[in-house]
């Protein structure tokens, strides 16, 4: 049986499981930077809580975003897989369409709220934070959304079927594809130049 060569094909599958996993250890990686004491880019992202720093911010919206930072990359990885089959694949699929569902609606969202300003901000939210807010962390989310997305779009390969069986299949393990046709005997009249008993034409078995 003939083996698709690597390199080719498992590549583009698992392209996007790959960036997703990325991009979720990335924004882990730097929520626990945060939570150990970090401060660069905390307050263009947190705002007052960045100088505060309650413990009931440190635990969860640190500690806790970074756990769930974790989580989506294993959801990724397991996106990126080729062997899930089954419950485990379905479920896996509809995570990684929750967690697309969920970054795009915070991206997107947060995006308009502020272009439009129909929200009127509090007066806590400064320009600075306003001004990267827009420029990095919404395009990051709406980035992570998209990446989660095609990923699990692009889980649901074709592998998961069992593949048919190819015609020489057969052939390599030293058996035919198909019997032979018996072979008829044909009596013919007298004075012919064939005689009773000769074997007519049967049809060749196909070649491997």
């Amino acid at each position: 049986m003939r083996r698709q060569p690597e390199g080719t094909g498992a590549e583009p599958l698992t392209l996007w499981g790959r960036i997703a996993c990325l991009w979720a250890a990335a924004f882990a990686g730097l929520h626990f930077y945060w939570a150990v004491g970090g401060d660069v880019g905390l307050s263009i992202s947190a705002g007052p809580l960045a100088a505060e720093r309650p413990l009931w911010f440190v635990v969860a919206g640190l500690w806790g975003v970074g756990a769930l930072c974790l989580l989506g990359a294993l959801l990724a990885w397991l996106l990126a897989r080729s062997g899930l089959r089954g419950v485990p694949a379905l479920l896996a699929r509809w995570l990684g369409w929750g967690v697309s569902a969920l970054l795009l609606a915070r991206g997107i969202g947060i995006e308009v709220l502020l272009l439009t300003d129909s929200t009127h901000l509090d007066t806590s939210v400064s320009v600075g934070q306003r001004a990267w807010t827009l420029a990095l962390w919404n395009p990051w989310f709406i980035a992570g959304g998209l990446a989660f997305g095609l990923a699990t779009l692009r889980s649901r390969r074709p592998t998961d079927a069992e593949p048919p069986p190819r015609p020489d299949a057969n052939c390599s393990a030293g058996q035919p594809t198909a019997p032979l046709r018996q072979q008829r005997q044909v009596t013919l009249h007298p004075g012919s130049a064939a005689t009773s008993g000769q074997v007519g034409p049967s049809t060749p078995p196909p070649s491997c």
